[in-house]
């Protein structure tokens, strides 16, 4: 295979195929990212050409954030089951598809089920779990850096996108700017089944900083354990408070990023006159900020105590939300806004992931953290169909920005409540 013959020619190099399975995923969740990031330049458009209200469209984008949210222990126990690759597979496939399909919608239920459930399934199969699970299995050591990679790659390339969708929007419409996510999900698929392997052992390799072979776990023939294994996971997780601790903080985290800022910055701005490819623009600003952020908060998390890393991430970013809600949305303030947000854009993934690992365990994390994510979602969603409920009825989003902004300085001292724990299998990554 393309994949053996490569990895042989990597290692000859002292190159491990591990960052190339990194790469795979990050190209993937980053082309994912670009029908998650695309929400936010749909609703202004679809809003002139059907009629439907905000808070009808938000109620379609509500959906798909929440089912990103909650398939995520289940995408994790189906990539267990039937690997990496052939779940990648079926979830471009339905990102793309639902997309297509969209082009010839014209009532507001075709919406709620295209974007709503089928690209929302389909991005939760591809959602941050698939980064947590290359992060596991792939790597022993470096793994903090790898979910940072992986976390940019699905934040950062959402806000890029936007920018370019935004101009190809307003020059050829709607349906031109997202035949370019269509192409670029095609694309992610060739190389995903050209390269992408399940395990290190399908190599005959050990993980990436381990010199011990860790053979691929041997799965379950009944498929009914592909909705046991998560229930199971989310029974035994939810005794411990730290769970519910990562699950809250994790659900603010999603309130104050990909359900308000994303899905609605554009519109929030053009409250205050700001043309939407202009606002696009300060949302590739957050994400170029982002990907140095979200890169040092994964190194950070390798080396300090990630407690204390969540509590200032999430109490800086609640003062700039609130700092942002308290401006006048002229070009200097929300310059100034997109560079600190941006920093702290998703930068408390790397932390929560590195948590949960040390808390449940290398086997069991990625279900773990599946639920966590699914949070993460559940927050998404709320601010989204909160905001546009917001919006519709008192003709601002600026009470959604502050309580997102006083919800994350909450979220910062109730992670401090979190007990220092310290497992074998980190130790013996921070020595080596």
């Amino acid at each position: 295979m393309i994949s053996a013959r490569l990895a042989n020619y990597l290692a000859a190099r002292n190159i491990h195929y591990g960052w190339v399975v990194a790469g795979i995923t990050f190209l993937t969740m980053l082309a994912t990212a670009g029908a998650m990031g695309s929400a936010g330049v749909l609703i202004t458009p679809l809003s002139r050409e059907f009629g439907w209200t905000t808070e009808e469209i938000s109620s379609a984008m509500a959906i798909r954030l929440a089912l990103f949210g909650l398939l995520g222990p289940f995408a994790a126990a189906l990539m267990n089951h039937f690997g990496m690759r052939a779940v990648i597979g079926v979830a471009l496939t339905l990102i793309g598809g639902g997309i297509l399909l969209s082009f010839r919608m014209t009532e507001l239920w075709e919406m709620v089920v295209l974007w709503g459930i089928v690209i929302g399934v389909g991005t939760g199969m591809t959602a941050l779990v698939l980064g947590a699970t290359v992060a596991t299995r792939w790597f022993h050591a470096r793994r903090g850096v790898v979910v940072g990679l992986m976390t940019v790659s699905n934040a950062t390339g959402q806000l890029i996108f936007l920018p370019l969708l935004a101009s190809l929007t307003e020059a050829y419409g709607w349906r031109v700017a997202l035949s370019l996510n269509v192409v670029v999900l095609a694309l992610a698929m060739v190389i995903v089944l050209a390269l992408m392997r399940n395990y290190p052992a399908d190599l005959g390799l050990a993980p990436y900083g381990s010199r011990e072979l860790q053979p691929a776990p041997i799965r379950s023939a009944r498929l009914s354990s592909l909705l046991v294994a998560p229930i199971a996971a989310l029974r035994e997780a939810s005794v411990k408070p730290v769970f519910w601790i990562l699950f809250f903080t994790f659900f603010v985290c999603g309130l104050s990023t990909n359900g308000l800022i994303q899905t609605h910055w554009i519109s929030i701005c053009g409250d205050y006159g700001v043309a939407a490819v202009s606002a696009a623009g300060m949302l590739a600003m957050i994400g170029i900020f982002d990907f140095i952020g979200t890169l040092g908060a994964g190194w950070l998390s390798d080396r300090f105590d990630n407690r204390w890393l969540l509590f200032w991430f999430y109490g800086l970013r609640g003062l700039s939300l609130i700092f942002l809600s308290a401006s006048g949305f002229d070009y200097v303030t929300l310059s100034i806004f997109a560079v600190f947000y941006g920093l702290d854009w998703v930068a408390t993934v790397p932390p929560t992931v590195k948590l949960t690992v040390e808390n449940f365990g290398r086997d069991k994390a990625n279900i773990v953290f599946g639920w966590i994510f699914a949070a993460h979602q559940l927050g998404a969603a709320t601010a989204t169909f909160g905001a546009g409920y917001i919006r519709t009825d008192y003709e601002t989003f600026l009470p959604a920005v502050y309580i997102a902004g006083f919800m994350c300085l909450l979220a910062a001292l109730s992670v401090l409540s979190i007990g220092k724990t310290v497992r074998r299998d980190t130790v013996v990554q921070a020595a080596e």
